[in-house]
């Protein structure tokens, strides 16, 4: 019974060539719909901007994607359901979506379905239409936007987004007719058309925000490439993304324990731009997983047992076995480049060192004493700690190359002894805004701590951090 019902309906798509040519429909275009190649996996919603366009709005792709409210972790464009949720939504009278056709009276179904299409054309309503994307047995499913009827010819005038010069393209309708039906069943087909009729369309805008539901779909997509294994959970903790080769449970749990409640805290006193860009933060689960994920991802050495932020990589690498402290430092990093990006090195890791060991105190983050301590007081002890004019006054490589084993921890206990003082939102506060004419910031901590006697103030400090304990 099935091998005679598939036989009908090769018969029928045979003679469709021949039968649809037999009707007489006149010849419509919807002239002035600009072409919009999609997004990878868009090209649903790049149809719907082509409309958008001609109407005049200004939502684009993102926009229609964003109004689908389509989980962004699945890493896909919107399917028929969620794209026509999204019309809905933006005010478009779709019609009847889904069309099921008995394959025995397919013929008949699909040039009605067709008629259908083309009243609508001469109406000025365009169709988005799913079909396959061409004849091959294992074809994908794809949206085409159809704006246009040729009589002379017998072909359809169509947009597609998925070609560069994908304007007014044509396609012989018996062509159409065979690629439209989605097989699904053995005896019923489906016929997938949703139409653009303006309703009350909701006033939009062009996606300007930093990061949309759009936006990191599309990061998924290109990141579900990059994994070094099917062995990874990723989870959206905007605005990052927290890879890890742990248990799905486990990620989430240090997404939203570490990435969070740092993210969160540090917002409250420092920043209110996100990073530039979607970072990723890896999170692997031991040294081994940690050395050859890095080299893998970034064709380098970690240079770190415990982890790093790479600007050039957009992410942060990290052996979550050594705790979560690197990560808090590492995450201050891109904050600090999108928020104080002329801020020197030696107060971008004070500050980041700073919440290394850290907790909070009436919801805000602290730094608490730290490893780096004993290093400190050792030098406090032989007199070799530089005054904080010199610290201030590193460059960038001075900072990093120059380091005899204070440069970090003395940026870091003067953060502290701001903290404790009420004094550091304040001085950062301060600092960026003065910059250009205090680049280095230390004319700007005077002011802060009002110390005109910077001798005596590093004598101060260096008896306060004797008596530091950690633990």
């Amino acid at each position: 019974m099935r091998s005679s019902i598939l036989f009908s309906a090769c018969f029928v798509l045979l003679r469709l060539s021949g039968l649809v040519a037999a009707e007489r429909l006149t010849s419509v275009e919807i002239a002035g719909i600009p072409h919009v190649l999609q997004k990878p996996d868009f090209c649903g919603e790049a149809c719907a901007e082509m409309w958008l366009r001609k109407l005049g709005q200004a939502g684009d792709q993102d926009y229609v994607y964003d109004k689908s409210g389509l989980d962004p972790l699945l890493g896909r464009g919107c399917y028929t359901k969620e794209l026509t949720q999204s019309l809905k939504a933006i005010g478009f009278k779709v019609g009847e979506v889904y069309t099921q056709i008995p394959v025995a009276t397919a013929e008949a179904s699909l040039l009605r379905a067709f008629a259908a299409l083309h009243a609508d054309l001469q109406k000025g309503v365009p169709s988005i239409v799913c079909t396959h994307f061409d004849e091959r047995p294992d074809t994908t499913e794809h949206f085409r936007l159809v704006l246009g009827y040729d009589a002379g010819s017998d072909e359809i005038i169509y947009h597609d987004p998925a070609l560069q010069d994908g304007q007014s393209l044509r396609m012989s309708r018996a062509m159409l007719l065979k690629l439209w039906p989605l097989k699904y069943a053995a005896d019923t087909w489906t016929l997938v058309r949703i139409r653009l009729e303006p309703g009350k369309v909701v006033p939009m805008r062009a996606t300007t925000a930093p990061y949309t539901d759009a936006d990191y779909a599309q990061h998924i997509m290109e990141l579900r490439e990059r994994l070094p294994h099917k062995g990874f959970s990723v989870v959206i903790q905007k605005p990052f993304v927290v890879v890890g080769d742990e248990p799905l449970k486990v990620v989430q749990r240090r997404s939203q324990d570490t990435v969070k409640w740092a993210v969160d805290r540090l917002n409250k006193d420092y920043f209110t731009e996100d990073p530039v860009d979607i970072i990723d933060i890896w999170l692997f689960r031991d040294a081994p997983s940690y050395e050859e994920g890095v080299k893998q991802l970034t064709g380098r050495d970690p240079g770190t047992p415990f982890g790093f932020y790479s600007q050039i990589d957009k992410g942060l690498f990290m052996n979550i076995s050594t705790g979560g402290g690197t990560l808090v430092h590492e995450i201050v990093h891109p904050f600090m480049s999108a928020n104080f990006p002329e801020c020197p090195s030696w107060f971008n890791e004070g500050l980041a060192s700073l919440y290394e060991q850290s907790s909070e105190r009436d919801g805000r983050i602290i730094g608490l004493t730290n490893w780096r301590l004993a290093g400190l007081q050792e030098a406090v002890r032989e007199g070799t700690v530089p005054p904080f004019q010199t610290l201030c006054g590193t460059t960038t490589r001075q900072f990093y190359d120059q380091d005899k084993g204070t440069n970090y921890s003395q940026a870091r206990y003067l953060c502290y002894h701001l903290q404790e003082r009420g004094l550091l939102k304040l001085y950062y506060q301060t600092f960026r805004k003065n910059c250009e004419t205090d680049p280095t910031g230390y004319e700007t901590l005077k002011s802060v701590l009002r110390q005109d006697d910077m001798v005596k103030f590093q004598k101060d400090w260096e008896a306060e951090v004797l008596e530091l304990r950690f633990p």
